[in-house]
């Protein structure tokens, strides 16, 4: 059985999704707490596989309550519901490490698929989503190497690809690997090379050392 919890202020959403997702015979949803506080609460509580979590929540928003959740619960699946793609909520889910998101006005069969989807570890990304992030990428990078200080690469003989600066804007996001590929179209194995070989040329294999060290290559208008 698949135990669902849905965390949602809006009544008549949750009424829906609660609906949807009762019909099928192997999940059963366990909660449906109405603020970001007491998501991260019934988590603790009840252990569910996966969590629906409103972004906008009265008392701590659901990108917290997502974040404290990912952080003591690695395991459980969350993924953001939102009527929106506004590009701010978006990354601060994705570093966060949100699994994905579900639109509200997705039909119950989509609603169903992505969730089972997630639970097979896909990252779920509708196409307007997708697009946020796409375009998010393009705001931090328009040419790819405008957000670095070309004077400082020259300085310490880094020289980089055009996919190597995009994956460094995403690791000093906060992305992980699976998040990246995702956001790059491609396949996980594919981006642990290109982070193996910015590592190489760092000299470090240390994630948190080479986002320290490649800030210091952005200009300060990036961030």
């Amino acid at each position: 059985m698949i135990h669902v919890l849905i965390a949602d202020d809006q009544r008549l959403l949750l009424d829906g999704l609660q609906t949807i997702i009762q019909l099928e015979e192997d999940m059963e949803v366990v909660g449906i707490p109405e603020n970001g506080l007491l998501a991260y609460e019934a988590v603790a509580s009840l252990k569910p596989d996966i969590v629906l979590m409103d972004i906008k929540m009265p008392v701590m928003d659901g990108i917290e309550a997502m974040k404290l959740i990912k952080r003591d619960f690695p395991a459980t699946i969350v993924l953001m519901l939102t009527t929106f793609a506004e590009d701010k909520f978006i990354v601060d889910a994705m570093a966060g490490g949100a699994d994905g998101f579900l639109l509200k006005d997705m039909s119950a069969d989509k609603v169903v698929r992505t969730i089972r989807e997630a639970l097979l570890g896909q990252l779920m990304l509708p196409a307007p989503i997708a697009a946020k992030l796409a375009a998010r990428l393009s705001a931090l990078s328009p040419a790819g190497s405008d957000a670095f200080d070309e004077r400082e690469l020259k300085r310490s003989g880094l020289v980089l690809t055009e996919r190597e600066r995009k994956i460094i804007l995403l690791m000093i996001e906060g992305y992980t690997n699976k998040q990246i590929s995702v956001t790059l179209f491609m396949s996980e194995g594919t981006v642990r090379n290109y982070i193996s070989v910015i590592y190489n040329k760092i000299g470090t294999n240390d994630r948190k050392a080479a986002i320290a060290l490649l800030k210091e290559l952005l200009l300060d208008a990036a961030y």
